[in-house]
């Protein structure tokens, strides 16, 4: 059954075709390909999609627009929860040639794609957006090591069991939204270093409608920065998101900082900040930055704020001052002014 999917900011409205199942949703943390290249490629500004990464352009030229407009429906409605011979190898990025979209291009294997540094044996937490809710289970798979991005990705590159599996996992936001997302703490597999590939199978419980993505990582000890959004580059933060230097894991109580772009409009964004804490837990913290440009902050939840100038405080509230360690908190902002997708000397202290 078709429905019509609306990608609405202040300023306007895009509307597009979505698929004719009932349930979307993408992995979000650790981000697939689909999401990434979403977040890299949409104008805030416009709505229109214009890649930067090359791996994005390179599947927005074999797959078109459309597949990064329909981000959340990398499906198969008679999936059923299957996965090692239902897709056939070097499809399983794309859940096949049998889903409403062709999302092809994201099977190209390729290293340049939009990336999240990790560190092996972390607790994290998984997020997967809502756009509909059904109930279901997620399940994580993770590459064998020797896993090559370079060569197309088959099955017998995973490995046979889920490193994380949960069922009905808790929801915040949506649906309908970019922001809205189940949520759940798991453990990330150890001894695992370099390059590897996350890949997510969400299964409804109330049909046979299955959900596959593929999310590229590193572990390299990261806390989930994300690297390769708006320009292609493996090395410099996403321009939708700023990270603070990352802190010294034998230091007590040690934090850092996570500055995204949610949305934006004519005049005004929204954004997030994510706190993450280091090998021990923090109590207390406080987060500070500067506007690249003139921009003001207009309000701010799950946190407290001053500003003076270009320079914005934000600390904890007493609910959410305690980040148990290697685990994050996360507060949202309003901002007047010209969106800032990165902002300068961000920086996280504790207590």
């Amino acid at each position: 059954m078709a429905a019509v999917v609306l990608f609405t900011a202040a300023a306007g409205i895009l509307a597009v075709q979505a698929a004719p199942a009932q349930a979307h949703g993408a992995i979000q943390v650790p981000g697939s390909r689909t999401w990434f290249c979403y977040q890299d490629g949409r104008n805030p500004q416009t709505g229109a999609i214009e890649p930067k990464n090359p791996a994005c352009a390179a599947a927005v030229a074999q797959s078109g627009v459309t597949s990064l407009y329909n981000w959340f429906a990398v499906l198969r409605s008679d999936g059923a929860g299957r996965v090692d011979g239902f897709i056939p190898d070097g499809q399983l990025c794309s859940g096949g040639t049998g889903g409403p979209y062709n999302f092809s291009g994201f099977n190209l294997a390729r290293n340049d794609w939009p990336t999240t540094h990790l560190t092996a044996g972390a607790n994290v937490q998984f997020k997967y957006n809502n756009w509909a809710k059904h109930p279901g289970t997620f399940s994580l798979y993770i590459t064998k090591d020797g896993y090559d991005p370079t060569k197309p990705l088959a099955w017998s590159d995973l490995e046979p069991t889920p490193f994380d599996q949960v069922t009905n996992p808790p929801a915040n936001g949506g649906p309908g939204t970019d922001d809205g997302h189940y949520y759940w703490n798991g453990k990330l597999p150890a001894g695992k270093t370099g390059k590897h590939l996350i890949y997510s199978v969400w299964s409804r419980s109330d049909s046979q409608e299955t959900f596959y993505g593929c999310s590229d990582v590193v572990f390299d000890g990261g806390n989930g920065e994300v690297t390769g959004i708006g320009g292609g580059g493996t090395t410099s933060p996403s321009p939708s998101t700023s990270t603070s230097t990352p802190p010294d894991p034998t230091e007590p109580g040690a934090c850092t900082a996570m500055y995204r772009i949610a949305s934006a409009w004519t005049g005004g964004f929204q954004g997030e900040i994510m706190v993450h804490a280091g090998a021990t837990p923090v109590n207390g913290w406080n987060i500070s930055w500067t506007w690249p440009g003139g921009q003001q902050l207009a309000q701010v939840w799950s946190g407290k704020s001053t500003s003076s100038g270009s320079l914005v405080s934000v600390g904890n509230e007493n609910w959410n001052a305690s980040v148990p360690a290697n685990g994050s908190v996360t507060f949202g902002f309003l901002a007047s002014g010209a969106t800032a997708p990165q902002v300068q000397n961000l920086t996280c202290t504790t207590g």
